[in-house]
């Protein structure tokens, strides 16, 4: 499955404890700071880019049909982990 253009469910839903630039750590449910206005990653393809992100691969277990569906889907999996 490729990446939905514009969904930015793995840059909001998640928590993510490595260093992000402009952040030292994401909280769950808090948009990153790298995620730009169309919710596009502005560190996609720079090696700034935390592993944990470069490592997620987008799949329709996780991720749905819909950005509302990646998000529940995502929020579920922070929440039992």
């Amino acid at each position: 499955m490729d990446c939905r253009l514009g969904c930015g469910a793995c840059c909001v839903a998640p928590s993510i404890s490595s260093p992000i630039p402009g952040m030292q750590r994401k909280p769950a449910g808090v948009r990153c700071i790298q995620l730009n206005d169309e919710n596009l990653c502005s560190l996609f393809g720079k090696a700034e880019r935390p592993k944990v992100c470069h490592q997620f691969k987008a799949c329709p277990v996780i991720c749905g049909t819909t950005t509302q569906q990646a998000l529940d889907n995502i929020t579920e999996l922070e929440n039992i982990t």
